[in-house]
């Protein structure tokens, strides 16, 4: 038989400073929210589909403003005072996410746009054969 194990894994303890940044991941699917420490540890993280949309509404303004009320509070509860946002993605959501977090009560010093652009597109296929 089997035996159990008796100690179980410790839980990762994040320093919570009160500069940090937000990674706001907006695409036509869905908002992902994340509040990082300086060294890039996660302190609170959301998403639509966390808070409970479902489907077409998941990429909505209102579902990325739900979703940056809850990780902000959690952050703002830590101890998260000032933070650097960096948006990546073309979805609905990135600017109502950022002015829910500014109305929580946390400082945004810098926005940066983080969106990967394809410098000259994807590789052509090959010539047709007559």
């Amino acid at each position: 038989m089997a035996q159990k194990r008796k100690d179980k894994a410790k839980k990762r303890v994040v320093v919570v400073e009160p500069n940090g940044q937000v990674h706001i991941k907006a695409t036509f699917n869905n908002i992902i929210i994340s509040m990082t420490n300086g060294q890039g540890q996660v302190i609170s993280w959301a998403s639509a589909g966390k808070m409970g949309f479902k489907g077409s509404k998941k990429n909505t303004p209102y579902a990325a403003q739900v979703a940056a009320q809850d990780c902000g509070q959690v952050a703002y509860d830590q101890g998260l005072r000032k933070v650097e946002v960096f948006v990546k993605g073309p979805g609905a959501g990135r600017e109502s996410a950022i002015r829910t977090i500014q109305n929580i009560g946390i400082e945004v010093t810098v926005i940066k746009d983080v969106t990967p652009l394809p410098h000259n597109g994807c590789r052509a296929p090959k010539r047709r054969r007559v």
